[in-house]
């Protein structure tokens, strides 16, 4: 058995070093209701569909305390809705200033077709928000085969597998052990372990780390080491296979994979 297809996620693993962007929407549209989110209680639930995000945000017991002050009542769906709403064209007009290319990521995309492997993708962002980084990607030199969003399949994405899955059937590569999940938050893990694949976690370009290229250089030593070994805990944790800096270092790590599955081990 070969390795066939490697499923990536997109902000904080192909584009948007640190991703930076959903929280950066998920704070303005909070701070609109008159409520104000930490970034870490932004990043908490990172990597799931935007509206089931937003729920858990309002779950938090600190924010759903202010909410209760500011507003009279408790969190309710009607108020998701209503961020949901609010969310959609911030998290758009983010996503212009944070859709940058990961360094070496389209090196990866090449070197993973040269080795006649499929390249898929799933997010939590929603199918406008998609195609926009789709089309960013492609001016800047790479695309993925496939890539899903959680309302192209039932039940909603992420830890859910049902959007590696719809990936697997549109590319047409079985079984899901010949394939590999790559992210960088624990959502995106358990989403390939959920799915029966192979997962590696990503650390220093990813939501765990939280940084832009520009903060990781400027930061010293101490503080890069501490920013990793708290992302391996967190994506360890999740029961990652696999960790590594960046996509754009990953080939050696999928030939260990190819390697493994070539002698017979499944994930």
């Amino acid at each position: 058995m070969r390795l066939h297809c490697v499923i990536f996620d997109w902000a904080g693993t192909i584009v948007d070093h640190g991703s930076r962007a959903p929280v950066a929407a998920l704070q303005d549209v909070f701070a609109g209701a008159g409520v104000a989110v930490t970034v870490a209680e932004a990043r908490l639930s990172m990597g799931i569909a935007k509206k089931d995000h937003i729920r858990c945000i309002l779950e938090l017991p600190r924010v759903k305390e202010e909410w209760t002050r500011q507003h009279g009542t408790a969190p309710c769906e009607p108020d998701v809705e209503a961020l949901y709403a609010e969310f959609i064209p911030k998290q758009l007009d983010c996503l212009g200033r944070f859709s940058g290319a990961i360094a070496a990521v389209p090196d990866t995309f090449e070197g993973l077709r040269s080795r006649g492997i499929r390249i898929g993708s799933t997010t939590g962002y929603t199918r406008p928000m998609l195609e926009f980084l789709v089309g960013r990607a492609r001016e800047q030199g790479f695309e993925p085969d496939c890539a899903i969003c959680p309302g192209d399949v039932p039940g909603g994405g992420r830890p859910a597998p049902w959007m590696c899955y719809l990936n697997a059937i549109r590319l047409e590569v079985s079984p899901l052990w010949s394939t590999v999940k790559i992210g960088d938050t624990p959502s995106d893990i358990e989403e390939g372990l959920n799915a029966g694949m192979w997962a590696i976690g990503v650390t220093r370009t990813g939501n765990e780390a939280g940084l832009t290229e520009e903060e990781w250089i400027s930061a010293t030593a101490a503080e890069q080491h501490e920013v990793i070994v708290r992302a391996q805990k967190r994506l360890r944790d999740a029961g990652a296979h696999y960790l590594v800096e960046s996509a754009g270092d990953c080939l050696d790590v999928i030939d260990e994979i190819a390697g493994r599955m070539s002698s017979g081990e499944r994930p």
